[in-house]
């Protein structure tokens, strides 16, 4: 007769969490698993399955969508960058790769109607990276810390008593970016601060402190459960970095579809008051990441660049038209989403610049 152990118990027993034992059960990847009540129960003797979740190529589930709010987020340039891709996707184009991933609104969009055999994501902000690869390997955990901010969250009276909360995460986390460990508890806070702060900015200080101040938000939506699980599965299968652009040279070849949407060049003095890490990001940046374009371009990728449009201010500041001349420059609409001032957000012309 079958002895069996709750799924507590089997959790603790595998060293995995509790969520993930619930899964394995629904997806019968435990024999002779059963119900009680609406409790799952496993037979003692069960062994703990093989990490399945690195599969062959899939799309992602239609609806995944970014985590977080980021400044200069595709999402509502998703059609134009459609219509600009290269022929061949699925087929001569079988990796992509997206070196300064930032939301990843385009990154998600393509896994929900494309396969690749490769893909290849990497940014230098190491807790976005780190919000990352938690969602990737520790899902259920980082829902778990999530479920228990937005529940403490939720239940403080005024928006006084959400501030002081706020400000108090804020610390913590500034204090834990010092730390290679708690890393689950770091991505929790990452996305609670981004649901949280002013804006959905991420901004940090010269010191790499983050500094956003508080959103004045009463109710908003801290835990997603299902966007995040889609998330977790959509990554199963991605290369994640922290690390400097240039390394995707290192992924990238003809069959390679390449995305970069680097910080932008500021349309004027006021207008690139965001810092997503402690680094700048000048005009000679602006030059050395042209260079790498074209390095990529003699190793046969397909590359598309996304940057300002220095034309909305100064019809004569050619500086991007004369940086990649030769290549093919599309001005296409956009929004400008996030600036200080209201009156300061509406249609600009934004700069697609493609090799193809």
């Amino acid at each position: 007769m079958l002895q069996y152990i709750t799924a507590k118990e089997a959790a603790e027993k595998w060293n995995i969490s509790q969520r993930r034992v619930s899964i394995l059960c629904a997806e019968n990847r435990i024999p002779d698993v059963a119900m009680l009540g609406n409790m799952w129960i496993i037979p003692r003797d069960a062994e703990k399955p093989t990490d399945a979740r690195k599969l062959k190529p899939t799309k992602a589930p239609k609806g995944t969508h970014p985590f977080v709010k980021w400044a200069g987020g595709k999402g509502q340039l998703l059609d134009v960058l459609h219509q600009n891709l290269p022929d061949g996707i699925g087929t001569t184009i079988t990796k992509y790769a997206e070196p300064f991933v930032g939301g990843g609104a385009f990154l998600f969009s393509l896994l929900t109607q494309y396969t690749f055999e490769e893909v290849y994501i990497c940014d230098n902000n190491k807790e976005l990276i780190n919000t990352y690869s938690t969602l990737k390997t520790n899902c259920e955990e980082c829902i778990d810390l999530l479920q228990q901010l937005q529940t403490e969250y939720y239940t403080l009276e005024n928006l006084e008593q959400k501030q002081n909360f706020y400000y108090e995460k804020r610390e913590r986390f500034n204090v834990l970016m010092l730390s290679e460990e708690t890393k689950i508890e770091k991505a929790s806070l990452f996305i609670f601060l981004n649901k949280t702060c002013f804006n959905g900015l991420y901004r940090v200080n010269k010191s790499g402190k983050f500094n956003v101040p508080f959103g004045k938000h009463e109710t908003p939506t801290i835990c997603d459960v299902d966007n995040l699980t889609l998330i977790s599965h959509a990554l199963q299968n991605v290369v994640i970095r922290a690390c400097d652009y240039h390394d995707v040279l290192s992924f990238a070849d003809e069959h390679t579809l390449v995305y970069i949407d680097p910080p932008y060049r500021p349309l004027n003095a006021t207008s690139g008051f965001t810092s997503y890490t402690e680094d700048q990001f000048n005009d000679q940046n602006q030059i050395e990441l042209a260079d790498m374009y074209k390095e990529l371009s003699t190793m046969g990728a397909k590359v598309m660049l996304s940057n300002s449009d220095p034309h909305n201010v100064d019809e004569n500041d050619n500086f991007f038209d004369d940086l990649y001349a030769g290549f093919t420059i599309v001005r296409v609409d956009a929004s400008r989403m996030i600036n200080s001032k209201g009156s300061s957000r509406g249609k600009i012309k934004e700069l697609l610049i493609k090799n193809y």
